[in-house]
């Protein structure tokens, strides 16, 4: 009688159990990170992601690392659960990672070497709290076996070949503006607050235009009312 031996399905959790961000500025930057480049993407065979496990040897659900935001081109989008590097056959591209005091030795030295090793080109690694990196953002591009910092241009923005964008600080987070077009992209409740801004202050200079032009309305009012109060040459006469 044969026997058939079956091999134990491996099972890879869809997370390890830890905060997706150390606090609210990590966290929000972090969503921000893929808010804005998803809908950039959108239609293409890019798949942008973040906070998700990526496995990255086939069996041993202990092999894993979960970058804060990635884009990986010439991968189908859509939802997924976790991220098998031997079943969409390919790295992703850029990783952005949020650091923070907890994750900052990790980021800087430990996240770097693997990445190189699955081999993702380029590596952006960014500190919201302007306390444990400088400069707050940095990025590097994979050279051979290793990474080689990318410079940043006069404006301090360094340039992404792999987004085709060029990344630099403003006062909170990384702004992204596209090469090609000058384009500087934002998320769609940023879309939205510019929008309300934009109203409110045009809204504001037609009520200030109406105000000035019932000032001068009655200004005139006011000169003719003395004009008509004044004694005629007739009468003096």
């Amino acid at each position: 009688m044969s026997t058939t031996l079956q091999a134990k399905a491996v099972r890879y959790p869809e997370s390890d159990g830890k905060p997706m961000g150390e606090t609210d500025r990590h966290r929000n930057a972090m969503v921000r990170h893929i808010e804005i480049l998803s809908p950039y993407f959108a239609g293409q065979q890019v798949y942008v992601s973040g906070d998700l496990l990526l496995y990255y040897e086939e069996g041993n659900p202990q092999k894993f690392i979960v970058p804060d935001a990635f884009v990986a081109k010439g991968v189908a989008p859509g939802e997924r659960r976790i991220y098998k590097l031997w079943e969409e056959q390919k790295a992703p591209d850029v990783v952005i990672e949020t650091t923070s005091r907890k994750t900052r030795k990790k980021d800087a030295t430990v996240k770097p070497s693997l990445y190189a090793q699955l081999g993702v080109r380029e590596y952006f690694i960014f500190d919201p709290e302007r306390d444990y990196l400088a400069p707050p953002l940095q990025g590097y591009r994979l050279a051979g076996a290793n990474y080689e910092r990318i410079v940043p241009d006069a404006e301090g923005r360094l340039l992404s070949a792999e987004l085709g964008m060029l990344l630099s600080l403003s006062d909170r987070d990384i702004e992204f503006d596209v090469v090609s077009t000058g384009e500087r992209l934002l998320t769609g409740g940023e879309v939205a607050q510019r929008e309300l801004e934009a109203r409110r202050a045009a809204e504001a200079a037609f009520q200030g235009e109406v105000e000035r032009r019932r000032a001068a309305e009655a200004e005139v009012v006011r000169l003719r009312s003395e004009l008509a109060r004044r004694p005629s040459t007739t009468d003096e006469t």
